[in-house]
């Protein structure tokens, strides 16, 4: 036997009163993080077929859509219906230094997996300091001072 719960009563009221009415397409909860040189977007589209997902790249705009549509039955009386049909869609700008040629998408259990490499322009290298074979260059890390020997000293 359920039990009544008037706060669930009025987040049913409030989500109804203020989101219920919406016809547009809704936002998906997502993870944003950097794992070496790439990027990665988790996002969550339980109950979407996969081929209504689309994922593509404009510039430096990604766009993530999807639909979902639920199935109707003739004849039946609802007890409740708290899932939705309707269009998601999630956007997100790149900014400089990724290699928009190498994103590539998964979906499994729900989840949406977008990994976008990190441009190797961008990434971090080091860098070789060159030198004369009179002269070398040493960093006093304790003092972060440069001082230069060689042939004159």
């Amino acid at each position: 036997m359920a039990t009544y719960d008037p706060l669930r009563d009025m987040e049913r009221f409030a989500n109804a009163l203020f989101d219920g009415n919406r016809r547009g397409p809704r936002q998906m909860p997502m993870d944003l993080y950097r794992d070496g040189n790439h990027y990665v977007v988790s996002a969550d589209l339980p109950g979407i077929d996969p081929g209504s997902v689309d994922v593509d790249v404009d510039g430096q705009l990604l766009t993530i859509r999807a639909e979902r549509t639920l199935r109707s039955q003739d004849g039946v009386k609802w007890i409740t219906r708290e899932r939705e049909a309707g269009s998601f869609l999630r956007q997100l700008s790149l900014g400089q230094g990724i290699d928009t040629d190498g994103i590539a998408a998964s979906y499994a259990n729900g989840v949406l997996t977008v990994t976008i490499p990190v441009s190797p322009k961008a990434q971090p290298r080091k860098i070789e300091i060159a030198t004369d074979s009179a002269s070398t260059i040493r960093v006093d890390e304790a003092s972060t001072e440069v001082q230069e020997a060689g042939a004159s000293a």
